[in-house]
């Protein structure tokens, strides 16, 4: 397979993969990561949240 990387595409058996998870009451993160001679060359990261983003803004008088 071809990942493309920060060095340019390259075939995926180059390169060290590591995959990594974070799972918790908020989110479910996965990540893959390609690796060459110690230096991250790729990441894709896939994140699936488990509770609604809530934001709250507030208008305020600017007149002085």
């Amino acid at each position: 397979m071809i990942v493309t990387t920060t060095k340019g595409d390259m075939d995926d058996e180059a390169l060290e993969k590591r995959v990594g998870n974070v799972n918790d009451d908020n989110e479910n993160t996965d990540w893959v990561e390609y690796w060459l001679d110690g230096e991250l060359v790729h990441r894709s990261v896939h994140v699936q949240l488990k509770k609604p983003v809530v934001t709250t803004i507030k208008a305020g008088d600017f007149s002085g």
